[in-house]
């Protein structure tokens, strides 16, 4: 089961990431488009903003732990 995990991602940290942001991305897309009033509480400017730096941390150092050349 692990390894049809693994190799569903490539042995990828980089595309698991990319593919869970997809997918709370659409679940989130759904939950507005049914009642937006559901993501008002929980998607406030100052929670989004530290979302994305969050994301670009995460995304920064999945990518460099792969990387031999940096």
């Amino acid at each position: 089961m692990w390894q049809r995990i693994r190799d569903f991602f490539r042995d990828s940290e980089t595309l698991f990431w990319a593919r869970l942001q997809a997918l709370l991305g659409l679940v989130a897309a759904g939950m507005a488009a049914i009642d937006p009033v559901l993501l008002q509480a929980v998607l406030t400017p100052k929670a989004f903003a530290l979302y994305l730096f969050a994301n670009g941390v995460i995304t920064e150092l999945l990518r460099r732990r792969r990387a031999d050349d940096l």
